[in-house]
């Protein structure tokens, strides 16, 4: 479509001098005392106007010397004025106001010299009239490209308008998301990061508490202890990245899956892992939507599934990163468990990254999630 709408213009300029050119050339056929030096003269001085859009001032130059060779030898009257109008049209329309009228005042003033010194005082009053009328075909060609550039600027500044507004709605819709994510950003601050640090000191007096007396420390509690870190690691990370606009998430990847199996076994859930294929470097937002969709199927396997043991499979697939959980629990497909907010944000990253996510029961029981995850290029 852009190329068509390039050679557009190009394709009318070339019919418009064609037609041009077709006319003059019949109207030497009939004029008596034309020879092939009018019809070359016809020729070229109509053939200019191909480039009258792009080169105005070429066209302007060839056609009146042309068409005054035509003129002065044949006297055809007016037709030989034409392509001089279209070439004078378009030098107004690019600005060349003063070269137009120049060339206008030439050629109307030496076709009128010629003619009268032809006639001999004879229809002088008929030439001067026809004179008169090409004058005014002349202002007429001059006002109506006047006229066209005026509301080609017109429409030129209504579109530099119209773009400046889209920039300023633009502009003033990112400094309100800014303000937005400041605003969240403060939140968390003052509600999160309040309640998990609490959790992690009184874990930590804890541990502390229970190792000096000698007693065995609860693996739960350390549980909840290096869990409290983490989140704590995680939400400074979104809270830098929500008052950093061009920021990325530092976030966690699949080189912290031991960790998370780790903390999950802590807790009491059986988990795990297999990997297969060539272990490498993934996208950055491939790696974080892996270990996000890891840990969430695992938090819903220790809420939901009640002493089911999970099995992870990562495939390093040649085109896509395969991720699959599965457990062992009550879940059946007679009785499907409810989406929650966790699978909701699970399918929304995969969406995301154009793959594919299956979240459902398993036929031998217990539950599956399965994420296919394009690759591309690696970060």
């Amino acid at each position: 479509m852009s190329s068509l709408h390039r050679w557009r213009p190009l394709a009318m300029d070339a019919a418009l001098a064609a037609v041009v050119a077709a006319m003059l050339t019949a109207t030497v056929l009939v004029t008596p005392g034309a020879g092939a030096v009018d019809l070359a003269a016809v020729l070229v001085g109509s053939l200019a106007l191909v480039c009258w859009r792009r080169a105005p001032l070429v066209p302007l130059l060839i056609s009146t010397i042309c068409m005054l060779v035509y003129s002065v030898h044949a006297q055809p009257g007016p037709p030989a004025a034409f392509p001089v109008l279209v070439a004078v049209f378009g030098s107004v329309r690019a600005g060349h106001r003063l070269k137009a009228a120049v060339a206008s005042a030439v050629f109307l003033g030496v076709s009128l010299a010629v003619n009268l010194s032809v006639a001999a005082g004879q229809n002088s009053q008929d030439i001067v009239q026809r004179t008169t009328l090409l004058l005014g075909w002349f202002l007429a060609s001059g006002v109506a490209a006047t006229v066209t550039r005026h509301r080609q600027a017109y429409l030129e500044q209504a579109e530099q308008r119209a773009a400046e507004a889209e920039r300023t709605r633009e502009e003033a819709a990112r400094r309100r998301a800014g303000e937005e994510r400041l605003r969240i950003a403060r939140e968390l601050h003052d509600s999160l990061t309040h309640s998990i640090s609490i959790i992690k000191v009184q874990a930590g007096v804890a541990v502390h508490l229970a190792r000096k007396r000698g007693e065995e420390v609860p693996a739960a509690l350390l549980a909840i202890q290096e869990a409290s870190g983490d989140a704590m690691r995680e939400l400074r990370a979104t809270l830098e990245v929500l008052r950093d606009s061009d920021g990325e998430p530092p976030g966690s990847g699949l080189d912290r899956l031991d960790d998370l199996l780790r903390r999950a076994r802590s807790t009491g859930l059986p988990a795990t892992v297999t990997i297969s294929g060539i272990r490498r470097e993934l996208p950055d937002e491939v790696d974080r939507a892996a270990y996000r969709i890891v840990q969430e199927a695992l938090t819903n396997i220790a809420r939901h599934a009640g002493g089911a043991a999970a099995s992870v499979r990562v495939d390093y697939g040649g085109e896509e990163l395969v991720v699959q959980v599965d457990d062992d629990g009550q879940a059946s497909q007679d009785a499907p468990p409810v989406p929650g907010v966790g699978l909701l944000g699970m399918r929304e990253r995969v969406t995301a990254l154009g793959g594919r996510l299956r979240a459902e029961p398993r036929p031998e029981g217990g539950f599956t999630v399965r994420a296919e995850l394009p690759l591309g290029e690696p970060s």
